[in-house]
């Protein structure tokens, strides 16, 4: 099949080119690197051309809700519109798991406004939603270091390896639409601060830890068990502990 990824030089994107071209499939690159804008729209209905489906794993940067909002929202529509216009069969849009129980985070608002154009378009779609990470903790940490020490927010989680993302998505692509989402989880639960120190021990990274809420990157919408997926949830197969085993990236 013709794939095209959406983000396809990111972080997951580019996971996922990599799993599409190991299956034999062709991988189609929406980026700024062949001349593609997802914000205008500019070069896409072109590079869509003969393309079966498309994955959308964009991560735009935003600061704040409207901007949030406004970016997810509009990729979405000028992607669908591309779509449409070209005959394309399938779209999956990656998403977040427990996305409706954190009301306050400027990316989760954005993703539910990508999810909400998903669900009104034209375009036959898939929405996977995948909980965090396995390097999220360590990332969150770095984002808040404060006199040489890193906050971490005391989360529980259930992690998933960003490449068992990649090959739930490519999957999912090969799929028939479902016209509706589904969660993906890693197989068990872990604690964020723990999950972080354990990181940064295995890519040799010198970075002392606080636990705190106080300063966090992350606030307290996040506690308790807000971010575990509910009953029924598809388990991945990779553990915290076989990523680390691998390299922690």
């Amino acid at each position: 099949m013709r794939i095209a990824v959406a983000g396809g030089t990111g972080r997951i994107g580019g996971l996922v080119v990599t799993e599409l071209t190991r299956r034999g499939h062709e991988a189609v690159s929406l980026s700024r690197g062949v001349g593609i804008d997802l914000l205008t729209g500019v070069g896409l209905r072109q590079r869509l051309e003969g393309v079966d489906a498309v994955i959308d794993a964009t991560n735009p940067p935003v600061a704040d809700i409207a901007e949030a909002e406004h970016a997810f929202a509009t990729i979405t529509r000028n992607l669908l519109t591309a779509e449409t216009e070209t005959g394309v069969r399938h779209h999956v849009a990656l998403s977040i798991a427990a996305l409706d129980a954190v009301a306050g985070n400027p990316h989760y608002y954005g993703k539910r406004a990508q999810e909400r154009e998903v669900a009104a378009g034209s375009v036959p779609f898939t929405i996977v939603r995948a909980t965090q990470f396995h390097d999220f903790p360590a990332m969150i940490a770095e984002w808040t270091v404060v006199d040489g020490e890193a906050i971490v927010p005391p989360l529980l989680v259930q992690p998933i390896a960003p490449a068992d993302v990649a090959a739930a998505l490519v999957d999912t692509a090969l799929d028939a639409p479902l016209s509706a989402s589904f969660d993906i989880a890693g197989p068990r639960t872990e604690d964020a601060v723990d999950m972080a120190r354990r990181t940064f021990t295995a890519r040799g990274t010198d970075l002392p830890l606080r636990a705190s809420w106080q300063g966090a990157a992350l606030g307290v919408e996040f506690a308790g068990e807000v971010l575990i997926p509910a009953p029924g949830t598809r388990l991945a197969p990779t553990s915290f502990d076989e990523w680390l085993a691998a390299g922690a990236r």
